[in-house]
């Protein structure tokens, strides 16, 4: 409707509860678009910034099968990194030229273990 969605757009969905322990029709999940400062609002989205910070960036195949072995790894290969799972939002994002090549990217905050 704004004229936001395009070739240059980057998307990010963000999970607000843990699949693991909520039950599928209570999981809640935002569905993002990143804008500049400049960008007016007309009220009908609300604004969020995400919090500055280390991120692990993940790039997966863009399919149910790839997502879910990439979720069951990032943990294990955190773990042995010398790294761990900081308090922030871990997101998906999809850009033009990841998503054009099929693919996404899991972004996990990350702080020394």
């Amino acid at each position: 409707m704004n004229g936001l969605l395009d070739d240059q757009a980057i998307i990010l969905g963000i999970s607000q509860d843990p699949p693991e322990t909520t039950p599928p029709e209570k999981c809640r999940y935002d569905a993002c678009i990143v804008i500049s400062d400049e960008q007016p609002l007309d009220g009908s989205v609300r604004e969020a910034i995400l919090p500055a910070g280390l991120y692990a960036v993940y790039k997966v195949k863009h399919t149910a099968e790839a997502l879910e072995q990439a979720w069951g790894d990032i943990f294990s290969e955190l773990q042995s990194s010398g790294y761990q799972m900081d308090t922030k939002p871990v997101f998906e994002r999809y850009a033009g030229e990841i998503v054009s090549s099929g693919a996404c990217e899991i972004c996990v905050p990350i702080r020394k273990a």
